[in-house]
This record gives structure tokens, sequence and C-alpha cells, in this order.
């Protein structure tokens, strides 16, 4: 098997990333197709941007850890007036007088268990920001696909709808006629204007759907939607290669859910050793390098330098340390399953993704079949009322049947690309290489055309 590993975002720098963001950002100011609305979506999206945010904070997390094994100097100092009276020491002391002191510290650590262990837990701290971030991309490259196609499979019922109430009128028109020269019914007239009424109501319906559908795309781009390339004609395509355990393998190896669950649970495990190591001594170096002028007394000068080797280690602390293993252990436990239940979901979305994948193809070449089927049977079925051998409701059931064909047939052929996008993304694989294989499949002012 050979499927791609997940190369979106993981394997680019912050800064590449940032300069990425910045060129969606002049694009132009009209979308137009699906690659456009993503450039839009990805420079635009809060959610990105706070899992973006979140890795960019958690990136500090390795120079903290570090910073425990680097020198700490720091410098304190004082000026201050003083009035001392002083008895006991020979002539007795009465006088106002200056005070100064200054002092220099320098901490150097020798061993510190607790920071070996810090310093792992910050590289994992950022493994799970980084398939966190490309996880959200993924979603939200899966979200902005599902939005753009609601908008055309929206707009491509509301035609539909259109043609369906064009073809009532028609009819209605008809019996209407025939009436008013006497070979007609009125239950037949009747009849029409219910369905007509029906078709109206209906387009209506599928009018608001549209503007609900541009208004979720809207939603995700931050942009207003204008005309959209739709589809052209295309052969549709089964998984490749076509069997579901090659999948499952792969959403197990490159799913950056899993990636970031797996680099949580390092890190709890982690956390057992870190509180564990809370016995440990800590060994440092410390030297100091002091001035004091006027303290206790007036006129005396201390000027000091000393180094020392320190070591400071629990003896008891009441249960704190135990607790707090016990504590960490039961969280890495509890991360474990957390696992566990994301690679049980996992599977079974990529399992699902596929089956789904396989029966949109089906489904497509079934509505192609019914759609041209039901327009034949319109014809024949409008020639036989005309001739006198059908009657007005033959022709009104089946144009009925022909209409609901072609929303039958609109949605399946938007569900199978929709279906090639979500297995990619169940799997772990969605990349901009995907949307741009799809984006290909769109042509400006093209409407897809039921056979």
């Amino acid at each position: 098997m050979s499927l791609r590993s997940n190369t979106w975002f993981c394997t680019l720098p912050l800064a590449t990333f940032l300069v990425l963001l910045t060129g969606f950002g002049a694009a132009s100011c009209q979308a137009e197709n699906l690659l456009q609305s993503w450039q839009w979506a990805l420079h635009s999206d809060p959610i990105l941007a706070q899992a973006q945010a979140s890795l960019e904070a958690d990136l500090q997390s390795r120079p903290l850890a570090r910073s425990a094994w680097w020198p700490h100097m720091g410098l304190s100092a004082g000026f201050g007036e003083n009035t001392a009276g002083i008895t006991g020491l020979g002539n007795p002391i009465s006088q106002s007088y200056p005070s100064n002191n200054f002092s220099v510290n320098l901490t150097q650590t020798v061993f510190n268990g607790q920071a070996w262990t810090a310093l792992a837990q910050a590289d994992n701290r950022i493994q799970a920001s980084e398939a966190a971030l490309v996880y959200t991309q993924q979603q939200l490259a899966l979200q902005l696909a599902n939005a753009y196609f609601a908008v055309l499979q929206a707009e491509a019922q509301n035609r539909v709808a259109e043609e369906q109430e064009k073809l009532l009128t028609t009819l209605d028109q008809q019996t209407r006629a025939t009436l008013e020269v006497g070979t007609g019914d009125l239950i037949a007239v009747h009849e029409a204007r219910a369905r007509l009424d029906a078709a109206r109501s209906e387009r209506i319906r599928a009018h608001n759907a549209v503007t609900v559908a541009r208004r979720e795309l809207q939603r995700l781009t931050h942009q207003e939607t204008g005309a959209l390339a739709d589809l052209g004609s295309f052969e549709p395509m089964l998984p490749q290669p076509d069997n579901s355990a090659d999948w499952v393998e792969t959403a197990l190896q490159n799913q950056p859910l899993i990636h970031q669950n797996e680099a949580l649970l390092r890190i709890a495990q982690e956390q057992v050793e870190f509180n564990r190591r809370a016995r440990w001594p800590v060994v440092n170096v410390q030297g100091i390098s002091q001035h004091v002028m006027g303290a206790p007394f007036p006129n005396l000068d201390i000027n000091q330098k000393g180094a020392s080797l320190n070591m400071t280690m629990p003896l008891f602390d009441g249960g704190q340390i135990t607790a707090t293993v016990d504590q960490a252990q039961a969280q890495a436990r509890a991360s474990l399953q957390g696992l566990q239940g994301v690679r049980d979901q996992v599977t079974l979305n990529t399992q699902t993704a596929f089956l789904n994948l396989e029966d949109s193809v089906a489904q497509l070449e079934a509505a192609k079949t019914q759609v041209a089927s039901s327009k034949i049977s319109l014809e024949g079925t409008r020639t036989g009322y005309t001739v006198g051998t059908r009657s007005i409701v033959d022709v009104l059931n089946i144009a009925t049947d022909y209409i609901r064909s072609e929303q039958s047939y609109n949605v399946a052929l938007y569900s199978h690309v929709l279906a090639r996008i979500s297995l990619k993304a169940a799997a772990g694989l969605l990349s901009v290489a995907d949307l741009e294989s799809v984006n290909s499949l769109l042509h400006e002012g093209a409407h897809p055309v039921a056979p």
C-alpha cells in the first residue's frame, strides 16, 4: 500500500506558514472557486487562528524548560537615611547617617531530575499542539468543501424547483384550456392547481435554502459570496486503493487527532515521573558578591564574596508527593483510554467514509439512469395525454417523479465529490493538493446537466 503521508503543515516552519497566510490574504475579492474560498477561510478563520496562537504559545515551552539549566543571576540594591541612638558600646551614639547595600547572586543548577522531565514534556506539548493545528486545518478544509458544495447543491435544487414550477404551470394551463373547450374535467383542473401551488411553495423553500447555504459559506470565508464555479463533466471514482483495511491502517498512522492524543499521553506519563522526582535532591552552585555600608552601625563597611555547593531534598511532606504521583498515574490511565477511544472513532470514521464513497458511485450511476428513464417516461405520458390514452393525473404523477429524479441526481452528484474529500479527511491525508484536484473539476458558469 502506498498512500501519501500527511505533509500539510507539520513540516512547514512557522515563518513559512505566516508567509502563506499573508499571500493568501492578497487574493482577489471575489470568490469564484473552491481554492479561492479556501484561501479566504485560511486567512480569516478564528478557530484556525486560535490553534496557531496556541502553537506559538507552546513553542515557548522548550526555552522555558531549558531555562532551568541556565545560570540565574540576580541583583539587589538599597539606599537609605537612618537615625540611630546606640548605647552600651562605649560612648553613646546619636546621629543621622546614610546606608547602602548591593549584592550580586549567581546560581547554576548541577542536578535537577524534574528539570530533565520538563524538557521531554515541552517537546511533547509542542508535538501535540502541532498535530492539533494540522487537524484544525484539515477540518476547516472539510467544512469549507461541505459549505461550498452545499451552495452549489442548493442552487441546483433551486433550478429544479423553478423547472418544476414552469412544467406544472404549463400543465395547469393545459387542463384549464381543455376544460374551457369541454374536453377536460374539473377534478383534473383542481389536481393540477394543487400540484402547482405545492411547486411554488417548494420553489420558495429552495430559494431560502440557497440563502442559508451562502451565509454558511460566508461564515467560513468572511467574504461576500458571488457566483461560484460549478462542476463540469467528470467520471466518478472509487476509493484508491479499493480496500478498507488499507485506508484504516493509513488513518491510524496519519490522523493528526491520533498524533495529538499520543503526545498528550506521553505528557501524562512523563508527569508521573516528574512528580516522583520531587523526592530527588536538587544540587546547585551559588556565588555571591555583597557590599553593605552603614548597617547596622554608622560607618560600618562590609564587602563579602563567597561560593557554595547547595543541596535540597524533602524528607517528609505529609504525603503530598505520593498523592501527586497517584493522581498523575490516574490521569495517565485516563489519557490512555482517551487515545484508544480516538483510535476506535478514527477507525469507524474511515470505514464509514470508505463505504460512503463506494456507495456514492453506485448512487450517482443509478441517479443518472433514473433521470434519463423518468424523462422518457414523462415525454411518453404527455404524448399519451395529448392523444387521449393517458389522464392528466398520470402526467402530473410522472412529472413529479421526473422532478424527484433530478433532485436525487443533484444530491448524488455533489455527495460523491464530498465523499472523496471526506475519506481523505478521515484518513488524515486531506491537503491542499486534494482541494486543487477537486477544484480542477469546477468551471466558471458551468452547471451540471442531468442526462
